[in-house]
């Protein structure tokens, strides 16, 4: 009957949503499909985005501190960032702050970038057919390119979602972008305000996690800065995360 009603009535049709939302942990990569969207707002791709507005060509996302030196002797002008339990790991360039990444001149430069959780996402996502990586500052770019695609299926990655932690910082965010995508006019601070009231956000708060600043918070806890989306590609066998920039 719902069928009958549907093709008797096209408009109907047109008002049912198409896409499906999916979510799932770091633990559950495996599971996503089709567009994956892998969100990590403390701060890995808070981080990669600011390196991309900084001028930054590419970001070679990896899995270990190993993965990265070996990168490093195959693009000797790279730049690794990065963090392993949210610390600067010895002979890294930069940690993982998007402060520290805010203030550098990259026009041009190849960055490495491995992290505890958003680049663990990149990496560990095999079934997919589109591979992008968001947060807060870049969530409206990329409900954009999403609509303009109109996918069957989005996965979302909640990269903070592990370790112990509930991730709801990165939750929030991909809940803002479904939003976006359904042509709601969420209000921002309803989602940012959730950063701080996370795993990570209470021990900020309660100064358990000295390697993240005030600073860092503020800007990942800002709004659609970015005009582009980040999507993955596979060159030569390595991962390569691209901005797509959105023309006025």
């Amino acid at each position: 009957m719902w069928f009958c009603l549907v093709t008797s009535f096209p408009f109907l049709s047109e008002r049912l949503p198409v896409t499906q939302f999916e979510y799932f942990s770091l633990s559950r990569v495996g599971e996503a499909r089709d567009v994956v969207v892998v969100i990590d707002v403390l701060r890995a791709f808070t981080t990669a985005a600011y390196a991309f507005e900084r001028g930054a060509e590419k970001i070679l996302p990896v899995s270990s501190i190993a993965d990265a030196f070996n990168l490093k002797t195959q693009f000797p002008e790279s730049l690794i960032m990065g963090e392993e339990n949210g610390v600067k790991p010895e002979g890294f360039d930069f940690g993982n702050s998007p402060m520290v990444i805010s203030k550098q001149d990259l026009k041009n430069r190849t960055m490495i970038q491995r992290t505890s959780a958003g680049t663990q996402g990149l990496t560990r996502t095999k079934n997919h057919q589109i591979l992008i990586a968001a947060s807060f500052v870049v969530a409206g770019s990329t409900a954009k390119f999403l609509k303009s695609i109109n996918p069957e299926t989005v996965s979302f990655i909640i990269t903070g979602q592990s370790m112990g932690r509930d991730g709801d910082e990165d939750r929030a965010c991909a809940e803002y972008i479904e939003r976006l995508y359904l042509g709601d006019e969420p209000i921002p601070e309803d989602f940012t305000a959730r950063i701080l009231n996370s795993t990570v956000g209470q021990s900020f708060i309660k100064e358990n996690l000295r390697y993240l600043t005030q600073a860092d918070i503020e800007l990942s806890s800002l709004v659609d800065v970015f005009d582009f989306v980040m999507l993955m590609k596979k060159e030569n066998s390595h991962h390569v995360l691209y901005p797509r920039w959105f023309q006025e």
